[in-house]
């Protein structure tokens, strides 16, 4: 009876630590990163950016690794009224999982968490002017994520000193939905 309820412990103990098994915090796989993401929550410590009309209030597309180790990233956005397909190229820094990228500003984007079938977490620094914003983003495979998943990312924000309050939910918000895979259609490099 001890042996089998040993078992039994061991079996929940085994299945509790399988849950994350998929989560990836460090020496990300690139090319299992490349595909389709959409943006389900947008947060900054500066709220204004990621609002309607805010310079970095953007709905992924996709991210392309590239053989040189950068990465191709599309994004849509909301331009004077219509929708415009923005296209960057960012650059791997000698940090793992940094790239860096000029639009707004100058940018560190930190890859901070991934579940490559699921979810991708990232982290942007915004340099403007002498004036730094923080930006995170949740992306996932499909459109929406689970509420547990969300609340992750509400700590993860908290960590940053982001308040709740600062976090937009933009799983149902793309006024670009409809331009997804249209590429080259209004393409214009953020660069």
């Amino acid at each position: 009876m001890k042996l089998l309820l040993l078992c039994l412990g061991l079996t929940l103990v085994c299945a509790h630590h399988g849950e994350n098994h998929d989560v990836v915090t460090s020496n990300f796989n690139m090319s299992k990163i490349s595909g389709e993401w959409h943006t389900i929550l947008l947060a900054s410590d500066v709220k204004e950016k990621i609002e309607e009309q805010g310079s970095m209030r953007m709905f992924m597309e996709s991210i392309q690794a590239l053989d040189n180790s950068s990465l191709l990233i599309i994004c849509h956005k909301k331009i004077n009224g219509e929708c415009a397909e923005l296209t960057s190229i960012c650059d791997e820094t000698e940090e793992e999982g940094v790239y860096s990228v000029s639009y707004d500003g100058y940018n560190k984007l930190y890859i901070s968490e991934a579940d490559y079938n699921d979810y991708l977490i990232l982290y942007l620094m915004n340099s403007n002017k002498q004036k730094k914003t923080q930006v995170t983003a949740l992306l996932a495979r499909k459109p929406d994520v689970s509420t547990q998943m969300k609340k992750r990312f509400e700590e993860l924000c908290k960590d940053h000193g982001i308040p709740k309050e600062n976090i937009l939910d933009m799983a149902n918000a793309n006024p670009c939905s409809h331009a997804r895979g249209s590429h080259g259609a209004q393409a214009s490099s953020a660069q």
